[in-house]
């Protein structure tokens, strides 16, 4: 066990505990740097990794993973959310063109159009459909896979230890370490640190989440001690709400310490998440905390 425990978002199939932690920590000792605080040694960091669950089994002469096209879209939930991230990609991108005054949730809009648009905006920039399309099902499969999902969730929670204070998450990480936490009453953590989070995406996110929302408010993760910052890159179309506090925060018991930075290019990458002075106070505080 370590005192910081780092969580992976989507996409990380391919990689591994170890890849993790060499292109993580490396960012995060930035981030401390900035706030004049100690770097972390490779033996203080552990991850929870949960990538592979998501990687089809090797077999010889295999076609590797699964080619998607827009046809493999499915209706509902998984295009729901792609046209949400469109709908986030126009609001900060003007190459990004929502369809003229139509509405969105009357008129059905082809997956290609909108996968178009999106391969257009500087966020989505070089990312092929079907990465795009394999990211989504990532999601959706966490949220609507039970057996998965617990799978998980138990990756991160075996990594979470007495000692550990602090929690690192990024993307769907976060979604995935939350969910971990509430599992886990009594626990020692003391800093929950969100990257590039999706948590608060009404009706796709925050309403599936486990446990459930009691009066449009989320279950706080841990106890009164913990502290949460949240922190989000203004163009992050992952982090559509970059506000958690408003679904998260209780008055006069907790709350989200919401936050923005800028990632330049590479608005949800991890590594320049984890290089802002911002993140790096959140973590040292949640080391340093009784």
């Amino acid at each position: 066990m370590a005192p910081v425990v780092l969580v992976h978002g989507i996409g990380a199939q391919v990689s591994g505990e170890q890849v993790l932690i060499h292109q993580w920590l490396p960012a995060l000792n930035s981030g401390l740097i900035r706030c004049e605080a100690s770097v972390l040694e490779p033996a203080e960091v552990v991850a929870g990794f949960y990538g592979d669950l998501f990687r089809p089994r090797g077999q010889f002469l295999s076609g590797g993973e699964p080619f998607y096209s827009p046809a493999d879209v499915q209706a509902g939930w998984e295009q729901e959310l792609l046209v949400a991230w469109w709908r986030a990609a126009a609001e900060t991108d003007p190459v990004v063109r929502l369809p003229g005054n139509q509405s969105l949730a009357s008129t059905p809009v082809p997956v290609q159009m909108i996968l178009h648009q999106l391969s257009q905006s500087r966020f989505f920039a070089g990312a092929v459909p079907r990465v795009m399309i394999g990211n989504l099902k990532q999601v959706r499969r966490y949220l609507f896979e039970p057996d998965l999902r617990e799978q998980i969730r138990d990756r991160v929670r075996a990594v979470i230890g007495s000692d550990t204070r602090v929690v690192v998450a990024h993307s769907l990480g976060s979604v995935v370490a939350y969910e971990a936490l509430c599992a886990m009453p009594g626990h020692g953590v003391r800093a929950l640190v969100t990257l590039g989070s999706p948590l608060g995406i009404p009706n796709l996110i925050f309403d599936r989440l486990q446990p459930a929302a009691v009066d449009g408010v989320g279950t706080w993760p841990g106890a009164g001690e913990l502290v949460w910052t949240n922190i989000a890159d203004r163009g992050d179309v992952v982090a559509l709400v970059k506000k958690l506090d408003p679904v998260f925060g209780r008055e006069f018991t907790h709350r989200v310490w919401d936050a923005v930075v800028d990632n330049g290019a590479k608005a949800h990458d991890a590594s320049p998440y984890l290089t802002d002075g911002l993140t790096g106070q959140a973590i040292t505080d949640g080391l340093h905390a009784h």
